[in-house]
């Protein structure tokens, strides 16, 4: 693993997923990611089973070091306070003003550190008629327009994994880079802020700028049908997803591997347009030609025309799949207690180098001899 980012030191105080997916970026590209937690229960998003390991915390938290501290008691206050004099990013996903109450507002830590690289992650920004509300990621995706665009109407119901959190989570990333990088230049630390509102409004561009350039509001249909985008039940109950894009030599090829190469005389494919506009009665045609065979018989057809398809998996069959395979995309450690992690690389690679190599996500405060030891050595 080639760590851009060593020597570059992140104090997390982040809870459930927003801070946490931010830390666990930088550290993916090589920072000193420490976490810190609460004594006794630490990031509420440990918590599973009566243990506090759950598969939700160990999502976000890989490659990092964890130590618990209570900054309500000198001991521990004195403890953070050297972490964040010898950190250059400071990251926290709390309500406005709680880090105010728990000591680490930025004015506090800025005196402590000037160079510091603040990031405040909140849900609706730190100011403004909204600021105070909590926000989740099934609250964030409505508010900026975004989950109107996955609802099914006809049994709407919200569907998919915590976008918003991640995605917000990697522009505060972003953002961090983004400081650091200035820093560098002119040794001056940034206050990093992301809003969940925000976050998601930028994710959802697209919509906005057709509203903007046509004044159209798209729909949930409206992108697949204009990209030509289609799922397939196949014969075997399985399924398998087409992106047609517009080159003609894509619909030919489907229309060679379902064995219906006059499909494009029907004048209501013939054209771009027509399919675009018909991608109803398009359905209607293909639904019953998938149904007559498995899906590997499909993606085998689809693949020799050359066909953009791939087959819609469940989540261990994509662990399965030969390209997956080859990219080394599982990858797994040894923790000293909780056994074998495994978990899905960074996709990022330098100089053709993957980063194969992980730690596991901590127990909670299991690295606080180690840390204390450091901060110890560094005022000898």
């Amino acid at each position: 693993m080639i760590k851009v980012l060593e020597g570059i030191t992140v104090i997390e105080q982040g809870t459930f997923i927003t801070g946490p997916a931010a830390g666990m970026l930088l550290a993916d590209l090589g920072a000193n990611v420490i976490k810190v937690e609460m004594p006794g229960t630490g990031d509420p998003f440990r918590a599973f089973k009566g243990g506090l390991y759950s598969p939700h915390y160990q999502t976000y938290n890989r490659n990092k070091r964890s130590i618990a501290l209570n900054t309500k008691q000198p001991e521990d206050r004195a403890i953070f306070d050297d972490l964040i004099r010898n950190a250059d990013v400071y990251i926290q996903n709390f309500r406005p003003g709680a880090a105010d109450r728990l000591g680490a507002g930025e004015d506090r830590l800025r005196e402590l550190n000037p160079g510091l690289i603040y990031c405040s992650i909140s849900g609706f920004g730190p100011d403004g008629p909204h600021a105070g509300r909590p926000s989740y990621d099934t609250v964030a995706q409505a508010a900026s327009g975004f989950l109107k665009l996955l609802i099914n109407p006809e049994n709407p119901r919200v569907v998919g994994p915590a976008m918003a959190d991640a995605m917000s989570g990697f522009y505060a990333a972003y953002g961090i880079l983004g400081a650091l990088y200035e820093r560098s230049q002119t040794g001056k630390g940034r206050k990093v802020e992301v809003s969940m509102l925000e976050a998601m409004c930028h994710f959802n561009l697209d919509a906005f700028t057709h509203y903007f350039s046509e004044g159209e509001i798209m729909g949930p249909y409206s992108r697949p049908q204009v990209s030509q985008s289609y799922v397939m039940e196949c014969a075997d109950g399985k399924w398998v997803a087409l992106h047609m894009s517009s080159p003609e030599k894509f619909w030919q090829g489907l229309a060679n591997a379902i064995g219906y190469p006059e499909l494009l005389q029907d004048e209501r494919f013939s054209s771009r347009e027509g399919r675009i506009e018909h991608q109803e009665q398009m359905i209607e045609v293909l639904k019953p030609v998938f149904k007559q065979h498995s899906r590997d018989t499909w993606c085998q057809r689809l693949e020799a025309e050359d066909v953009p398809h791939a087959p819609m998996y469940d989540s261990n069959e994509v662990l399965e799949d030969a390209q997956v395979k080859h990219l080394q995309l599982e990858v797994s450690t040894q923790h000293p207690e909780m056994g074998t992690f495994r978990s899905v690389r960074s996709p990022v690679s330098y100089d053709g180098e993957r980063p194969v190599s992980i730690t596991a996500p901590p127990t909670l405060n299991e690295h606080r001899d180690a840390i204390v030891a450091e901060l110890q050595a560094r005022k000898k």
